[in-house]
């Protein structure tokens, strides 16, 4: 039998602590999630390894290293409402759920949101929603956020999803070039969001959030 226990610690030793994330809230948190449990079953052999899991169509699971440092730039309180977009069976809501408040996760494919909220009912999450909609226009209705997420690439940011940060609130995103990409963390004034570039990473960009085309003449 696999001996999943001792795989995430080695993820946590050799993936996580060598990227210089130390905070003891994500630490804890991915040592207690077992991401074995939010993969397609025939992935689950493959649910510690340093790479993006394919969930399918264009979709992935971040690879740990990447998932951990963007919530080392965001630094989520337990007193704080996360948005988390793109979240697949549901891996990243139930880690930020450690650290936040509550988490409202969003996932547009009907059985992936289905199967993300068994699974944390069954893993005891109770501080997650998973809301089955379109990626780029988040869950208004649950909002303003104070932190915002997203679980993949991206080449734009829909206004539609920014106006539902908090002013003061953080947001993290993988914007690719290509095939290369850099995560920058956003902070949210009345001036708008500021960017700041954080690590490189690479994931396929999102549905609605391609660079809208610019009209020509």
């Amino acid at each position: 039998m696999t001996d999943f226990t001792a795989r995430r610690t080695m993820m946590v030793d050799t993936q996580v602590r060598p990227s210089d994330v130390t905070k003891f809230p994500i630490i804890d948190a991915m040592l207690k999630v077992a991401r074995e449990d939010f993969v397609p079953v025939a992935r689950r052999e493959a649910a510690y390894l340093g790479e993006n899991i394919s969930l399918g169509e264009r979709r992935v699971l971040l690879e740990p290293r990447t998932l951990a440092k963007m919530l080392d730039d965001l630094g989520v309180e337990n007193d704080e409402l996360v948005l988390d977009i793109g979240c697949g069976y549901g891996y990243s809501s139930a880690v930020i759920a450690h650290m936040a408040e509550a988490v409202v996760a969003v996932e547009d494919d009907e059985q992936m949101a289905k199967e993300a909220q068994e699974t944390l009912i069954n893993a005891d999450i109770d501080n997650v929603i998973v809301h089955h909609g379109p990626l780029a226009e988040g869950a208004q209705q649950h909002g303003p956020y104070d932190v915002v997420i997203v679980q993949g690439g991206v080449a734009d940011v829909p206004e539609a999803l920014l106006a539902q940060l908090k002013d003061g609130g953080r947001i993290a995103c993988l914007f690719m070039d290509g095939p290369l990409g850099e995560v920058r963390l956003g902070y949210k004034s009345e001036r708008g969001i500021s960017w700041r570039k954080s690590f490189n990473a690479a994931a396929p960009v999102l549905d609605g959030f391609t660079r809208a085309k610019e009209f020509q003449l």
